[in-house]
This record gives structure tokens, C-alpha cells and sequence, in this order.
């Protein structure tokens, strides 16, 4: 009679084949390593070198270059287009937001197409387009031209070409905290006998106001840093219609090579408040949607 004897599998067996997970463990290290690589080539060294440029010569010639008249006029103008641009799209985005996340109408679609406009044209584009309305030989030119109203290469040319790219922004933030927020502490309110304003300034808006700042800070820095649509309305006039990322490209087309990266340092400035005030908004939305 024969015994089976047990068969037993040493545990060294499969000592040369890996498992499946040891086989794709490199893979995310590679991934990683690539998105690294692929950043410091394409931001992080050209942003290191714009202010390696500006201050290669010291402290005193990058403050220098910023004292400029032609350079305080830029940043003057600049802000100047923020002033007006950013208050007038907030005023647009709430009421958009508000109509399409409060109301079922014919045409929803095609409203938020219209608003998500600036985002699919080129700045080029919208800036032609602007010269074909309200150039001297647009559809609106020769109305202008008979009440002497100047808009193409001139202030309220850069104001519309501001205003156009930086539109979407506060209506595309607000809309989806509007229709999460939904309508019940509203009509709660009204049965009170609160009226339209006293539900929106005590109800809506503290309810949307992490959205609405993120809107206005990603709006805020487009106006500021706009570059296609101003440079086709506004002429690149210096001292007159030159904003500050004109200015930028002006002063480095004339071999002002340290005007041109000290201008670009205060436009890097800029961005980088803008992703630090973008990351603490978005802490307080993620612990505000915990609570």
C-alpha cells in the first residue's frame, strides 16, 4: 500500500517572479519623474530665469527700471483695466448665475455657450472682432466717428477687450455653488417676508461668497495680464495705450532687456498671490463643505 506523501510547496519558489504590483511599481516613479521633468523645463526654469535677468545686475537697476514714466504709465493703466473690468464682470456674472441656476428657460444651453465664449476664442480673435465693430471701418465706425468717440486704439478699446476675456470667470464659479446651494433657505426666507435684496445680501450671498472671491481673483489676474485682445485694440502706444504686459514685450523688441524682466517680475508677482489667495479659498471651501 502505497502513502501519499503530502506535497509541500517551498515558499522560495517564486522567488524569481515578482507579482504583479512589484512589476508596475516603477511605473508611477516614471510618471512622476516625467511630470517633474516636463514642469521644470516649461515653468519652473523660465520663470527662475526671469528673475534671475531682472536682478542680474543688483537691487538698485531692477528698482530703477521700475520707476520708469513709461513704466509706472503701464502699471497705471493696467490696474486702471482691472478697476473697471473686474466689478463690471462680477456685476454680469452674479445676475448670469443667478438666472440660470434659479431658472428652467428655452435656451439655457446656448446662454452658458455664450458665456464660455472667451474661453474657445483666441484673444487675437476677440480682438479682431472688436476692431471689426467698433474700428473706423466697422459696423459702429462711422456713428463714432460722427460723435468723435474714439474706442479702437484707445482706452475704452483695452476696457471691451479686458472686459470680453475676462468675463466667464465669476458666472462659471458661482453657478455650481448656486445650484448646490439650492433654493430652500430662500423661499424660507421670503415666506418671512424678506424682499429680493434682504435675500440676497443675508442669504445667497454669504452662502456663495468662497466662490465669488475665487471668480473675482481668477478674473482680477486675467484682466491684469491680458495680452492678445489688448495688443490688437489698443495700438501699443506708449504712454498712452500700453498696458503692463505690453510694455513687456515693447521693452524687449527695443533691447530693454532688464525693463522688460523687471516688468515681468511684478506680472510673476502677481500670479503667484493669485495661487496663493486661489489655495487658501479652496482649503476654506474643502473644510467648509466637511462641516
Amino acid at each position: 500500500m502505497t502513502v501519499n506523501e503530502p506535497k509541500f510547496h517551498s515558499s522560495g519558489s517564486n522567488t524569481g517572479k515578482a507579482s504583479p504590483k512589484q512589476q508596475k511599481s516603477w511605473v508611477p516613479t516614471v510618471l512622476i519623474g516625467i511630470a517633474i521633468a516636463y514642469l521644470v523645463l516649461v515653468q519652473y526654469i523660465p520663470a527662475l530665469n526671469v528673475f534671475f535677468q531682472a536682478f542680474s545686475r543688483g537691487i538698485g537697476p531692477f528698482f530703477s527700471n521700475l520707476s520708469r514714466p513709461a513704466f509706472l504709465h503701464a502699471a497705471w493703466l493696467t490696474l486702471l483695466l482691472a478697476l473697471i473690468a473686474v466689478p463690471l464682470n462680477t456685476v454680469f456674472g452674479l445676475c448670469a448665475a443667478w438666472a440660470i441656476a434659479r431658472h428652467k428657460f428655452p435656451g439655457r444651453a446656448v446662454v452658458l455657450s455664450i458665456i464660455d465664449l472667451p474661453f474657445s476664442i483666441s484673444p487675437v480673435v476677440a480682438g479682431l472682432m472688436l476692431v471689426l465693430l467698433y474700428g473706423r471701418q466697422g459696423w459702429f465706425g462711422p456713428w463714432l466717428q460722427a460723435y468723435d468717440i474714439e474706442v479702437i486704439f484707445a482706452f475704452p478699446g483695452m476696457v471691451l477687450a479686458t472686459a470680453f476675456v475676462s468675463m466667464p470667470f465669476v458666472a462659471r464659479e458661482v453657478i455650481p455653488v448656486l445650484e448646490e446651494f439650492g433654493k430652500d433657505q430662500e423661499e424660507a426666507a421670503r415666506t418671512l417676508g424678506a424682499n429680493d435684496w434682504q435675500i440676497f445680501w443675508r442669504v445667497t450671498l454669504p452662502s456663495i461668497r468662497w466662490g465669488l472671491l475665487y471668480g473675482l481673483i481668477l478674473t482680477n489676474a486675467r484682466a491684469m495680464g491680458e495680452f492678445g485682445a489688448v495688443s490688437v485694440v489698443a495700438g501699443n502706444i506708449a504712454g498712452k495705450t500700453q498696458s503692463l504686459p505690453l510694455f513687456v514685450e515693447d521693452a524687449y523688441k527695443q533691447y530693454e532687456t532688464e525693463a522688460a524682466f523687471s516688468a515681468a517680475v511684478l506680472l510673476a508677482m502677481l500670479a503667484v498671490v493669485t495661487l496663493v489667495l486661489k489655495e487658501i479659498l479652496e482649503r476654506k471651501t474643502r473644510i467648509k463643505d466637511v462641516e
